[in-house]
């Protein structure tokens, strides 16, 4: 079992790495889904941790559909954050359609550099997941998705969950479950859906505020309670 932590700060990430996160997923603006944070901090970060970083790469929050000069904004942070010596990227795109943008990936995907990258939400807004997982199976760089498994909040998804996960085991795509997420009832949900990975931000924080610093009593009972799991 693996436990995604949403870092903002430098603050987070320390507190994260220190009682029990596997990874983090270093971001700003985390009441706006999450954007690309500064180089400077994502350097810091990487510089500070031992744990693997994955950035988000997300130029705004009006949609997950990106114009050709969104897309270049996406190009250029992508490389900066390789150079920065992140572990992953952590990205999504669709079109006007509705449907997983896969011009936007075949221009960014390459960037990468070996780097793992992960789908983000940008997946519970496809009408077909199933499908959405078939498509991004053909691209060796995604080797997760983070989603909900639909729009409801991820604890009330969980036959919808364990769809998506048997549909990916065909591959070597990870879904990690996020979003929703409660600490109360997390053993359950892995019993119920057999995910392996799951993704946790406000659920963790002080009075479960997204703008509240990580709760590291809250964090360490999480992380045990996960890694209980083999």
């Amino acid at each position: 079992m693996r436990l995604e932590v949403i870092a903002t700060c430098m603050d987070d990430a320390l507190t994260a790495e220190a009682n029990g996160a596997d990874r983090l997923e270093l971001i700003t603006a985390i009441t706006e889904g999450g954007l690309t944070p500064g180089i400077g901090l994502v350097e810091q970060v990487v510089r500070a941790v031992r744990i693997p970083v994955f950035v988000m790469v997300r130029p705004h929050s009006r949609s997950f559909v990106y114009a050709e000069h969104d897309v270049d904004t996406m190009a250029l942070e992508i490389k900066a954050i390789v150079k920065a010596g992140a572990a992953g990227i952590v990205l999504g795109a669709l079109t006007p359609e509705g449907n997983i943008d896969e011009r936007a990936l075949e221009r960014l995907l390459p960037l990468t550099k070996g780097l793992q990258v992960t789908f983000h939400r940008a997946f519970d807004e496809l009408e077909d997941q199933l499908e959405g997982v078939h498509t991004l199976m053909k691209y060796p760089q995604i080797t997760r998705v983070l989603t909900s498994a639909g729009q409801l909040p991820a604890i009330e998804s969980a036959q919808e969950m364990a769809r998506l996960i048997a549909a990916a085991s065909e591959s070597k795509l990870t879904i990690l479950a996020g979003n929703g997420l409660t600490t109360e009832d997390i053993t359950g949900f892995i019993q119920e859906t057999g995910v392996k990975e799951v993704h946790f931000g406000s659920a963790i924080r002080y009075g479960k505020s997204n703008l509240s610093p990580i709760d590291p009593l809250v964090l360490r009972m999480l992380a045990d309670n996960v890694h209980a799991f083999k």
